[in-house]
């Protein structure tokens, strides 16, 4: 992430990028306390075949904190989409979206849908599992216990081995650095703690808003989904009726991942690549 840049939203913070290649645009979207960093396996299968710009949403990675962090909302980091789409001068995109930032593109389609070319939903859809949002809700806001990489790497080998069976103890390694960052204290977030503070206000605030109205909008455009065989969050029931919303939906089972697949995988790689190729010369219309 050494050398991304920085844009300033409307009400003034600046949050990093990376834009590079040329061709269709596709905007990659973290999930909700995560980066940039986790599209790093997909910048060299992606070399040369698309232009690839990473966002690290508002109180992620290294872009400013919010000073008001209920702004970590869908909505408000959906407009700081669009801000980056006009600071870019990019008409159209392209989305790919891993769980939060799926939400985002889905978001984006309700609002402004001229401005989308298609998304690829990674490992997301209009119903979240609740058990899933439990397990996320348990770590959310809180550093680990584990005081070094090495340590936290051990645990996330042991406790993902069910859902994620034959990921190495090296991948694993990657994934944490890739979450955390090391401080004289300890393993420190790579997000603003206070979102937590967000999704439990926000939740108690009143009823969420139905996410189908939103997929909705996404039909006449072309949908990837990319599903974790093993996941809590997204089921296979979700993307069955997802199919029936929208009947040119690619949906792809990934084998043995769970919340959410690596996009390393072959059949991740292939799904991207494919909907790459569909998408470029509607990129290319004026």
């Amino acid at each position: 992430m050494t050398g991304a840049q920085q844009f300033t939203t409307s009400d003034g913070l600046r949050l990093a990028y990376d834009d590079r290649g040329s061709g269709l645009p596709l905007l990659c979207l973290a999930g909700l306390t995560r980066n940039m960093a986790d599209f790093e396996p997909i910048l060299e299968p992606l070399a040369g075949i698309c232009r690839l710009i990473r966002l690290d949403s508002r109180g992620r990675g290294l872009s400013d904190n919010d000073p008001d962090y209920m702004n970590y909302n869908v909505l408000r980091e959906a407009h700081d989409v669009l801000e980056l789409l006009d600071h870019l001068g990019i008409d159209k995109v392209a989305i790919l979206g891993t769980s939060r930032g799926g939400l985002i593109a889905m978001a984006l389609a309700a609002m402004h849908r001229e401005r989308l070319l298609g998304a690829i939903l990674n490992d997301v859809g209009p119903e979240v599992g609740t058990q899933g949002m439990t397990r996320i809700m348990e770590y959310v806001g809180i550093p680990p216990a584990e005081p070094t990489y090495e340590a936290v790497t051990d645990r996330l080998t042991r406790s993902f081995a069910k859902e994620f069976p034959g990921v190495s103890r090296g991948e694993w390694r990657q994934a944490a650095e890739r979450m955390w960052r090391e401080s004289p204290e300890g393993l420190a977030l790579r997000y603003d703690p206070l979102l937590r503070r967000a999704l439990i206000e926000q939740s108690a605030a009143g009823a969420a808003p139905d996410l189908w109205l939103f997929f909705d909008q996404l039909k006449e455009l072309p949908v990837t989904v990319l599903h974790g065989e093993n996941s809590d969050i997204l089921s296979g029931s979700t993307v069955e009726k997802m199919r029936t919303r929208h009947p040119g939906l690619v949906a792809v089972t990934v084998r043995d991942r769970g919340h959410t697949p690596f996009l390393d995988e072959a059949e991740c790689i292939a799904a991207i690549r494919a909907f790459v190729a569909e998408l470029q010369p509607a990129a290319a219309a004026p």
